[in-house]
This record gives C-alpha cells, structure tokens and sequence, in this order.
C-alpha cells in the first residue's frame, strides 16, 4: 500500500509518498510561498527521491496549483517513482484542530470536511489550509482515493477536566469551547511509543515526559500511554517561549499593552506570535542555530535567551513529574530537541533532584535523526533522544482506517 502524507499550511504543503509494506520513504518534499510572489533566485520547491533531489522555483498559485506540481513530480520528473496516480492507495492529512468531536483519526467524509471548516475560529492559521490540502487532493486523484484526517489535538484528548479546564466563567467553555486542547499531538504520540519500544516496555506501565522542542514547542505528559497533561492550551501560544511566541504570560499584560500602546486585538496577537519568545530576548535571532553562534560569542542577550528556553522547560518538566507522581523517561525531539546539546544539557542540569545524570560526551556527539540514550539502562530516571516522524504515523493511522474499509 501506498500512501501519500499532506501536510498544508497557509502558504505551504509538506509531501511523503511512503511505501507501508516496509514504511520506507518512496519520495518526499516541499512547496511553499503558494500563491505569494517568487522573488528572484529564490527556490520554493525541494523534492528528494532515489537518494537525490531537485530544488527550484515555480509559482503556484492555490495549494491545487501545487498539488499538480507535486504530482507532476511523483509521475513526469527525472526522479518519477510512480507511472500512475492510480498507483496511490490513499492520502493522510495532518489536520490540526479537531476540537472536542474528533478524538481519533477518521475518515474525511462531507460531515467531517464541513467539521475541519467549522474549527477555523480555533485555528485560523491552520485548519483552513489542511481544508485546501484536502480539497486540492480530490479535485487531481477524485472521490474513489480515501482521505484520513490526523488531528493534532486527537492525542491530547484523554486529559482529565482538572488539567484542560480554564477558570473561566463556565459558559465560555460550554458556548465557545474555550480550554486547553493541546497541539503536536501526532508527535507526542509516536515518540512515547517509541520511548517505549526502545526501553523494552509497555507504554500502558510507563510515564513518559515528551519535549517536542523547534521553532513551536510543546511538552506532554504522558501517563500510561494516554496523555494527562500538555503545555499548549487553547491555542500554540500557550506554554513555554518558543522561537518568535511568548509563551504563558500574566494576562494583564495583553490588556495593559492593548491600552498603553492603543493596540487592536490583531495587533496584539501579531506581537504574541511573531514578535516575542526567544526572537525578542535574543535581540531578533528566532533560529536556534544563530542563538547558540551569538551565544558562542559572549552576546548576553541571546544567553540569557537560552537561559530563560531552558528554565521554563525544566519547570514544566518537573510540574509534570508532580502531576504524575513520578516518571520513568524524558524524551527530547524536534529540529531543537535533536539539535540542541546545549539546550539538553541545560535542562538536565536542573533535574539532579530526580537522579539525572547524563553523558555529556553522547550529548556533544548526536546528530539529527540519531537515536541515543543519554543516561543508563538501570538509572531510575532514563533520558533519550528520539527523532520524531509525524509523517510515518500519519501514515500508520491512515492504513488502518483504510484497511477497515475493506
């Protein structure tokens, strides 16, 4: 079976045609800047198949326009690996709001596409372009191809009221659906399965602690396979600061600044999301790479940038290791969490009261995609890198809702 993995944002769309007889990558890729102005030598499309890859430009103008271009790829390109569309079984679409209703991948019929629609109060950035992605795939492959929805907020769903309740006045949550809901959900899910493969154990006996950390952050805990707690609330904006998003701050401050400055709501959102976090502190570096160069050479404002990334997430760590009354693994993953030793070592240094201690020569050393344990097999507390693949769970839950069909 062959299935090709979508993953559209407002101005981009994320591609993998993976073979699920040995869940190998047949060819993956990226188009963005869909429907905004190619600038001069700029190259908007990367495409990687048969160990080499192409990278150019070309306009497209809706995510349809770029679906073509994707197919034209996978069936006419120098690196073509299929002779027909009719050679794709189905197609997974990362979908990241599914509110309350989906708390599992489904199947996308007309009542969960006009869903994905309606949710787009919840994630404006977001659930509207997994809705083009969708519409883009049956106006090239048609109806008889199946679509699976994978919902970034379906794993997070088993968390009690005591933890995703906000204290609000209780009818915003009842008219408005106003809680916390939890992202990076299909992350989290693969990498506490994977935490557990690798220990040898059975996730259903573990609590496991899983920091998704890249340019957006979240960590989740996770206790006994199902998720009890989760950084990201309402919206991504909640949590710990993140590249250019601040975090959880005192809520005073939005209506402070909305006041002081003469701020619309938009404006202030725009200051929250893209202005702030580790940007903001470090004096206008929002990749961690430029952070640890700036770092590396003394400048105090991209330190205590770091300083701050790693405090926070060591808080949130061990207010979950309270809230589980204990946990058996941390795991690290994300462009971040795989890169970043410095940001790895940091935070352990704050959990020697757990028994932390890691291998500071295997930290230096990993590179992203490398799987390593940073502690030992017998210390209470183990600490791993894991790389994350959204895309093969995307997949996985796209095979078995299809094999269902049959």
């Amino acid at each position: 079976m062959k299935i090709l993995v979508i993953n559209c944002g407002s101005s981009s769309l994320k591609f993998q045609l993976i073979n699920m007889e040995n869940e190998s990558v047949i060819c993956k890729g990226t188009i963005e800047r869909i429907g905004l102005e190619i600038k001069g030598g700029e190259k908007n499309i990367i495409y990687k198949a048969n160990g080499k890859e192409l990278i150019f430009d070309k306009e497209n103008k809706t995510h349809t326009d770029a679906f073509n271009t994707v197919m034209e790829l996978m069936t006419q390109s120098e690196l073509k690996v299929l002779d027909s569309f009719d050679e794709i079984d189905a197609v997974g679409h990362r979908v990241v709001h599914g509110g309350e209703k989906y708390t599992k991948s489904v199947l996308i019929d007309k009542t969960v596409e006009h869903d994905i629609g309606e949710f787009k109060s919840l994630a404006p950035l977001h659930n509207p372009a997994n809705l083009q992605g969708y519409e883009a795939c049956l106006n090239v492959l048609g109806p008889k191809v199946p679509q699976v929805a994978v919902f970034d907020t379906a794993f997070h769903s088993t968390m009690p009221p005591m933890a995703y309740m906000y204290a609000l006045p209780y009818e915003y949550y009842e008219n408005f659906g106003i809680r916390r809901y939890g992202f990076h959900g299909t992350s989290h899910k693969y990498i506490s399965q994977r935490c557990a493969d690798v220990m040898g154990e059975k996730i259903d006996r573990l609590k496991i602690i899983t920091c998704h950390l890249g340019n957006g952050s979240s960590i989740a805990a996770v206790k006994f396979g199902k998720v009890f707690d989760t950084s990201m609330g309402f919206t991504p904006l909640d949590g710990f600061m993140m590249g250019t998003r601040s975090g959880g701050i005192d809520p005073s401050v939005v209506t402070f600044l909305m006041q002081k400055l003469s701020l619309t709501p938009n404006e202030v959102e725009e200051i929250l999301n893209k202005q702030s976090g580790v940007s903001a502190i470090s004096g206008g570096y929002s990749d961690d790479r430029d952070v640890v160069a700036k770092q590396n050479e003394g400048d105090e404002r991209a330190i205590l940038a770091h300083e701050m990334q790693a405090y926070q997430i060591a808080k949130y760590i061990g207010s979950y290791v309270a809230a589980m009354n204990g946990v058996d693994a941390i795991v690290f993953t994300g462009g971040i969490g795989e890169n970043g030793f410095w940001l790895r070592a940091k935070v352990c240094s704050y959990l020697g009261y757990l028994g932390v201690n890691i291998n500071q020569s295997i930290n230096q050393k990993t590179v992203k995609g490398a799987e390593a344990e940073l502690t030992l097999p017998s210390d209470k507390v183990r600490v791993f890198i894991l790389a994350t693949n959204e895309e093969l769970m995307i997949a996985r839950d796209t095979k078995n809702i299809v094999e269902n069909l049959k």
